[in-house]
């Protein structure tokens, strides 16, 4: 109960922030400044919907700050987007949270655990940095031990980690929690704000994030034919 309470009060407080942050542009988001407008575009296989990826990790602070606005503004989108997140790489500490992702993912508990993996870290200060750590988290959340292992040490997560490792390649992810729209455009929470922060703007997170879900509504808008 406390890890969930902690979340929906950040949910909040991320939602009150919309109203400091609504009126951040005079005018519309210029690129190369609040997003950035990739050298080679990369393929998309969404149709007529937008694709929007979100990087990011778990052990990351200014990931799980934004996750309660960002889910928000996903589900705002309605059927306009299909939205998809990459754990990214970094080191051996990072690596078993990012198998713990693809392998949530794998075994169709994502939606489920999602929240709780963030509350893990950041609420109960979980380190998570070991594969026994997150076998004993796992079990201890009630999922089936043997099977989650099983999938975490397959050839098909393993896949899963280098595809991780192409992408952020292919869109040059440098930092996160970073957010690509239609194959085309960058941008984040720190993009969004850097001009502004630089020009003596001052903003919380919160307010940061929502600004960069305005240029989210921007390029998504601009991207639908």
């Amino acid at each position: 109960m406390t890890s969930r309470r902690s979340f929906l009060h950040r949910s909040c407080a991320a939602l009150l922030g919309l109203a400091a942050a609504g009126s951040a542009f005079a005018a519309e988001p210029k690129d190369g400044v609040e997003y950035l407008t990739l050298p080679a575009p990369q393929p998309t296989d969404t149709g007529r919907k937008v694709e929007v990826i979100e990087f990011f990790a778990y052990y990351c602070p200014h990931c799980y700050a934004f996750e309660p606005a960002l889910q928000a503004w996903v589900k705002q989108q309605s059927d306009r987007i299909v939205f998809k997140r990459v754990h990214v790489s970094r080191d051996a500490r990072v690596a078993p949270q990012q198998r713990l992702f693809f392998t949530l993912e794998a075994m169709g508990l994502l939606e489920q655990y999602h929240d709780k993996v963030f509350a893990a870290m950041h609420v109960e200060r979980l380190r998570l940095d070991s594969d026994e750590q997150v076998f004993d988290w796992i079990g201890r959340n009630g999922i089936d031990r043997g099977r989650f292992i099983d999938t975490y040490r397959s050839f098909g997560i393993q896949q899963r980690l280098r595809r991780a490792d192409a992408v952020m390649d292919a869109y040059h992810i440098d930092r996160w929690p970073m957010l690509v729209v239609d194959g085309r455009w960058l941008t984040s929470p720190s993009h969004a704000n850097e001009a502004a922060v630089a020009a003596g703007a001052v903003r919380t997170e919160a307010q940061q994030g929502q600004v960069a879900l305005q240029v989210m509504d921007y390029l998504v808008a601009k991207a639908r034919p």
